[in-house]
């Protein structure tokens, strides 16, 4: 089988990670693949915020995750203690930047899965990201102006292993 769809076929959600970090280049392979997502008209909107995994933000959001889902003691933070995080975040004021965001993250994803790496698609935030606490989530992630959050991912060297998620392929695809 051909490599990228073996990557597709093995890829899973990673929920647990060791303390070791991403090297520098792990790092830049990751974002370069986000960077070569294709975008809508390419407009190329999409800004990546890389956090190390203790970041004190990322506590924040958890907190604030939590108070809004009404949660008191979850048993894992919403990145799962991985060492990494990236937000990316688009130009509010272009339609297609959710989309965009959702095509580089997925390249992301694939990119971690190839090199061995963990990788975790976080979309859980986004009612912190965009209630009353935005315009300082914003400001603390340095985000740029007019733009705003769409997804997150962890990435990190996995500690547990997971097998992919199953499908019914009856059921969720119609040809016509």
């Amino acid at each position: 089988m051909n490599q990228v769809l073996e990557t597709i076929k093995k890829r899973s959600s990673t929920r647990g990670y060791t303390t070791e970090p991403l090297t520098e280049e792990e790092l830049n392979i990751l974002l370069q693949a986000g960077l070569q997502a294709p975008t809508a008209a390419n407009k190329q909107e999409l800004h990546f915020t890389v956090l190390s995994g203790s970041h004190p933000i990322l506590m924040e959001l958890e907190e604030e995750k939590n108070r809004l889902r009404e949660i008191t003691s979850p048993p894992h933070n919403f990145y799962y203690e991985a060492p990494t995080v990236v937000v990316i975040s688009a130009d509010s004021t272009f339609k297609w930047g959710t989309l965009d965001a959702g095509i580089a993250v997925e390249n992301m994803a694939l990119a971690a899965e190839s090199l061995g790496l963990g990788n975790l698609i976080i979309g859980c935030i986004l009612d912190a990201m965009t209630g009353e606490k935005k315009e300082y989530f914003s400001k603390a992630l340095k985000l740029p102006p007019s733009y705003e959050y769409k997804i997150a991912i962890a990435f990190g060297h996995k500690a547990v292993a997971k097998e992919p998620h199953s499908y019914n392929a009856d059921a969720q695809i119609t040809r016509l």
